[in-house]
C-alpha cells in the first residue's frame, strides 16, 4: 500500500463518512499522480494527523472566521491551554476563509513563529501544523505570509522527529507553487543544500525521503529550474542519493522510489547535457529497475502504483539515452534485456495504460537508433512479430513501431532480409492502405529501406500484391506521399512487376 494513502491532495471537504472519505482521498490521490504521466503537475499535499479518526464536516464560513480570531487573541493573551489552542487553530485554518481572517489579524505570523521557535516542543508541532495547514491554502498570497517562518523550517529539516521533519517539508514543498518571489526567496535560504542534507542524514528514513522527493520536484518544475535549480542540485549529493533510495522498500511501498524517480525525470528533461547523471550511474540504474520491473509485469504483478514508478524511470532512460556516447552504450545502458522489458512494457500495458505503451515504444526506439546490439536482440530474441502486431494500434503506437523498425533497417543490410522474413512485407501492404498520412509516409521509408537491401525484397513485395497500392498513392493529396510512390514505383518496382506479369502462370 503506497505511504501517500495517509497524504492527501486538496480536496472539498464533506461530512460524509470516514470510509467515504478515504475512498475519495486515494481516487484524488491516484488521479493526481497518474496525471503526471503526460504532463508535470505541481500540486498540493495535506499531511494527516495521526490521530485524525473521525470524519470533517463543512464549516459555516462565518464560524470559522469568527474562531480564527478569538484563538488568536487567547493565544496573544497568553496562559494555559496554549497546546489546545494551537490545536484547534490548526483545524479551523483547514478553512479558506478562516485563513485570510487569521493573517489579517496583526503580528499573527510573528505570533505562530514565535510558537515555532520557542521551546515547547508541543507547541512547535501545533504551530508547524498551523503552517501546514496555511501553506495547503487556495490563496496564493497565503505563500507569501509564511515566508518568515521559512528559515525556521529549512532549520528543522535537520533533526526533530520523522512526523515534524515531515510537516517541514510538506509545508515547504507547498509553498512554492503559487509564486516565483516565494521559490526565489526559498533559493537564497538555502533550500536545496538543506534538502540535500536532510536526504543524505535520512535516507533510511522512507518518509523523509518520500518529503524530500514531493518538496524537490515541486522546485524542479519551476520555468526557470535549468538556470537557476538545477545547477545547484546537481552540485549537490542530490543525485546520488536520489538514485540511492530507487529501489523499493517491500514493506514501504513504492511512493518514495516514486517521488525519487520523478526528480530523475525533471532532471533529466530539463538539461541538452545529461554527462553528470550519466556519471552518477543513472541510466544503468534506471534501465536495470527497468528489466526488473518488465520481469514483474511479465509475471503478472499489478501492484498498485507501479506504472506511475515505471513511467518516470522510461522517461529518464529516453532522454539519458540522447546523451550518451553510441561506444558507452553497452556499459550505461545494460544488457540486451532492457530491449525484452520494455517489449514487455508496451504489450502490458496496451489496453489499460496505452500513454505508458507509448511511453515505453518511445524509449526502446531511442535505443535501437543507437545500438545496433538493440536492434539484433529484437530479431535474435524473436520479438519483430510481437510488435508487427501493434501496428493496427492508433493513439501514436504504432508509428512509433514503425520508426523502431525502420531504425533495425537501416542498421545493416542483413537486418533487412530478416525483417522480411519476419513478415513485415505483409504488414506494409496493410498499413499502406491507413489513412493515417504518417503511416503511410513511414510505411514508404520503412519499404525503401528494405527494397534498398536487396532486389528480392522488391519482388516478393510486387507478388504480395503492392505494386497497386503504391500506384493508388501517386495520386494521394500529400505531395510528400506522392512523389515517395513515384520514387519507389519508379526506381525500384517497375521491373520487378513486369518480370512478375510475365511468369504469372495459365490458367
Amino acid at each position: 500500500m503506497w505511504r501517500l494513502n495517509k497524504v492527501r491532495h486538496k480536496a472539498v471537504r464533506h461530512g460524509d463518512s470516514l470510509e467515504e472519505l478515504k475512498l475519495k482521498r486515494r481516487e484524488h490521490e491516484r488521479a493526481l499522480r497518474q496525471a503526471r504521466r503526460d504532463r508535470q503537475l505541481v500540486s498540493k499535499r495535506l499531511l494527516l494527523n495521526d490521530d485524525e479518526d473521525q470524519p470533517e464536516v463543512t464549516m459555516d464560513t462565518n464560524t470559522g472566521e469568527q474562531d480564527a480570531v478569538g484563538l488568536f487573541l487567547k493565544l496573544q493573551h497568553g496562559g494555559p491551554g496554549r497546546e489546545a489552542h494551537l490545536e484547534a487553530l490548526s483545524k479551523v485554518l483547514r478553512d479558506p476563509s478562516a485563513q485570510l481572517a487569521f493573517l489579517k489579524q496583526e503580528n499573527s505570523m510573528h505570533l505562530l513563529v514565535g510558537f515555532l521557535t520557542g521551546s515547547d516542543a508541543t507547541c512547535r508541532l501545533q504551530a508547524v501544523r498551523c503552517l501546514h495547514e496555511l501553506s495547503h491554502s487556495p490563496h496564493a498570497s497565503v505563500s507569501s505570509a509564511c515566508l518568515p517562518a521559512t528559515p525556521y523550517l529549512l532549520t528543522y529539516l535537520s533533526g526533530q522527529s520523522t512526523k515534524f521533519t515531515e510537516l517541514c517539508l510538506y509545508t515547504l514543498g507547498n509553498l512554492c507553487p503559487d509564486s516565483d518571489a516565494v521559490k526565489e526567496k526559498l533559493l537564497a535560504q538555502g533550500i536545496i543544500p538543506a534538502l540535500a542534507n536532510c536526504l543524505e542524514n535520512q535516507r533510511h528514513n522512507l518518509a523523509v525521503v518520500e518529503a524530500v522527493g514531493f518538496t524537490l520536484s515541486q522546485f524542479l518544475q519551476a520555468k526557470n529550474a535549468a538556470e537557476k535549480i538545477i545547477p545547484a542540485v546537481l552540485a549537490s549529493s542530490l543525485p546520488s542519493n536520489l538514485l540511492s533510495v530507487l529501489t523499493p522498500d517491500p514493506k514501504f511501498g513504492l511512493a518514495p522510489a516514486i517521488e525519487c524517480a520523478w526528480c530523475l525525470h525533471y532532471l533529466a528533461c530539463s538539461m541538452k547535457d545529461n554527462r553528470e547523471l550519466l556519471a552518477h550511474g543513472a541510466l544503468l540504474q534506471c534501465s536495470s529497475l527497468l528489466v526488473s520491473l518488465g520481469g514483474a509485469v511479465a509475471e503478472g504483478n499489478k501492484e498498485e502504483g507501479l506504472e506511475l514508478f515505471i513511467c518516470p524511470l522510461l522517461r529518464c532512460v529516453g532522454n539519458l539515452l540522447s546523451s550518451c556516447p553510441v561506444k558507452e552504450l553497452s556499459t550505461q545502458a545494460g544488457d540486451v534485456r532492457i530491449v525484452a522489458a520494455l517489449c514487455t512494457l508496451v504489450q502490458a500495458f496496451l489496453q489499460s495504460r496505452p500513454a505508458l505503451a507509448r511511453e515505453s515504444a518511445w524509449v526502446l526506439n531511442n535505443l535501437t537508433a543507437l545500438s545496433s546490439a538493440s536492434c539484433s536482440a529484437l530479431l535474435t530474441l524473436n520479438l519483430v512479430p510481437g510488435l508487427m502486431k501493434l501496428l493496427p494500434f492508433s493513439q501514436g503506437i504504432n508509428t512509433m513501431i514503425l520508426r523502431i523498425l525502420a531504425n533495425i533497417a537501416h542498421k545493416k543490410k542483413h537486418f533487412c532480409a530478416q525483417l522480411t522474413r519476419c513478415g513485415l512485407l505483409s504488414a506494409l501492404c496493410a498499413t499502406l492502405k491507413m489513412a493515417d498520412q504518417e503511416m503511410v509516409t513511414l510505411s514508404m521509408d520503412v519499404l525503401y529501406m528494405l527494397v534498398v537491401g536487396g532486389p528480392q525484397v522488391a519482388e516478393e513485395f510486387v507478388k504480395q500484391g503492392g505494386f497497386p497500392l503504391l500506384e493508388a498513392l501517386q495520386y494521394n493529396g500529400e505531395g510528400a506521399i506522392r512523389r515517395r510512390a513515384t520514387h519507389l514505383l519508379e526506381r525500384h518496382l517497375l521491373s520487378c512487376s513486369s518480370y512478375c506479369s510475365e511468369n504469372v502462370p495459365c490458367s
